[in-house]
Parts: C-alpha cells; structure tokens; sequence
C-alpha cells in the first residue's frame, strides 16, 4: 500500500548515499531527489527527477489487491481472493528487488555494498508485507465478517443485498487504515528491525 505519496515519513538532517539503503523504503527515492535539488532551477529539476514506477505510478495500486480481495470474499470464490493476494505479493517482491538495485547503484563498488543491498531488500519486503498485504488483509477480512454478521442479526435484508452490502464496507474502509497502519509498522521496525541496521553502522 507512495515516491509515493501514500506513506511519506519526514527527512530531518543531512543525507549521504550510503544512508539511503537504511530509511523507510518509502522515502529511499525521496531522500534521493531532495539531495539533488540543491543548485538546480526548476526546469532541470523536473528533467532530472526519476520516476519510481513501484510508487509513482498505478502500479502501486497492486498492492491492495489483497484488500479488495477481502472485500468481495463473500462474492467470489476463495481462489479470487488467494489471487488477489498473489497479485499484492508480486507488488511487494518486485518493489523490494527494485530497490535493491537502486541501493547497489547508489553505492557503487564502496565497501559494504552487499550488506547496504541486503538491508535495502530485507527492509522494503518486511515493511511492504506488513503495510500493505497482512495487515491491512487481516483487518478488511474481519471489518467484512463482522459487518455480515451483524447485518444477518438486525436487518431482514436478502443475503445478496448482506453480502454487497459488507463488501460496499469493506472497500470503503480501505482509505482509513492505510495511514494508521503505514505509521504503525514504521513504529514497530524502528523499534526493533531498523534497530539492528543501525547497530551494525555504529559497529563498523
């Protein structure tokens, strides 16, 4: 469940490359731009500014797969649903890849260049699978039991009319969690994860 404009976290201080690998994997390009900024006018501004494909673009969107998924459950066989989570998995791989490469870029042959990598990778699919795919998969999926549940115990609604309705529920739920959630995880690997990689920065 952006870069992406989604789950942007503030930058205090100044930046190296070498820093990069070791930020919330939603502000990696972020840091980058803001970097570059410095002595350019706008036009060149805009002609150098990279376009991540993985949080600029609708591919983003791939990653609530999941969560529509769990919204329609109780429309659609359960295979649609495992699709769906296929589809947000894919999102979530391919993003951790791409932003393995970009660390590898950044730094080049300097020293350490394959632990940089390792922390970019591990960092963006370890926060991505939470954020994005368990979750917020997790909390659709009881939002919608719960919601057909309780239509079942106080409306004489048709089941269909139950089970659209839960599903309207379900995605329009979706735009309230994402926030709550992206800061929760940000909270929980900076407290534990993002604790080790920056351990291993002190140490060396």
């Amino acid at each position: 469940m952006l870069c992406s404009e989604l789950r942007p976290r503030p930058l205090q201080g100044p930046h190296r490359v070498s820093d990069f690998s070791l930020l919330s994997p939603t502000v990696c390009c972020t840091a980058l731009g803001d970097g570059l900024k410095e002595g350019m006018d706008p036009i060149e501004e805009k002609t150098s500014k990279s376009v991540d494909i993985y949080r600029d673009t609708w591919v983003r969107f791939l990653g609530y797969a999941n969560e529509v998924g769990e919204a329609f459950r109780a429309l659609v066989p359960v295979s649609f649903v495992w699709a769906s989570y296929a589809v947000a998995t894919v999102y979530v791989t391919a993003d951790a890849v791409d932003k393995g490469k970009k660390a590898a870029v950044a730094h080049g042959d300097n020293p350490g260049k394959t632990t940089r990598v390792a922390v970019a990778v591990v960092d963006t699919f370890v926060w991505q699978a939470l954020a994005s795919v368990m979750i917020p998969g997790f909390t659709i999926n009881r939002v919608c039991a719960a919601s057909l549940h309780l239509l079942g115990k106080t409306t004489k609604w048709p089941l269909p009319v139950r089970k659209w309705t839960t599903t309207a529920i379900g995605l329009s739920t979706i735009p309230f969690i994402i926030t709550p959630i992206d800061r929760s995880v940000d909270f929980l690997l900076d407290s534990s994860l993002r604790k080790v990689y920056h351990k291993e920065e002190k140490d060396k």
